[in-house]
This record gives C-alpha cells, structure tokens and sequence, in this order.
C-alpha cells in the first residue's frame, strides 16, 4: 500500500468513506476551481483505493463456521475462493 499517502493509510474503512463522501460532494457542488477539482479527485481515487483494500482485507477474514453432525458449532475455516 505504499502508494497511498500515510494519512489515508491511518484511516478506518469508516473514515475514508467519509472523506470519500465529502470529496464527491464538494466535487458535485461545482464550486471548485478546476486545480481543486483535479487534487480532489486524485485524492478521492486514492480513498477509494483505501476502501477497496480495507474491504479485501476483511473478507479474506471472514471464516465460515463448520457444524458437526449434532449441528452444533465445531469450528471454523477459511472461505473458499477469497
């Protein structure tokens, strides 16, 4: 993640999405001169870069919980195909 700047890095999913929404906001409002449009929508693609990581990240942790045969819970493990 190296190409993301270390403020965006130190964001929870949460927090980027929120800045995220405040960049398409002021983008949409068209109150931004054109040099603050272009590093507004740089920075937004690299929140959502951010987002998209963070929300990988968290489905490769998502397990799946396996029943024994009284069907009751016995462990866990990896989903398939992440």
């Amino acid at each position: 993640m190296s190409d993301i700047p270390e403020d965006i890095a130190k964001m929870s999913f949460e927090e980027a999405m929120k800045a995220l929404e405040g960049v398409v906001r002021d983008l949409e409002s068209g109150n931004v001169e054109l040099e603050k449009s272009i590093q507004l929508y740089e920075r937004g693609a690299l929140l959502k870069a951010h987002c998209e990581r963070k929300l990988k990240d968290a489905e490769e942790k998502v397990a799946k919980i396996t029943l024994g045969p009284d069907g009751q819970p016995q462990g866990i493990e990896p989903v398939e195909g992440l």
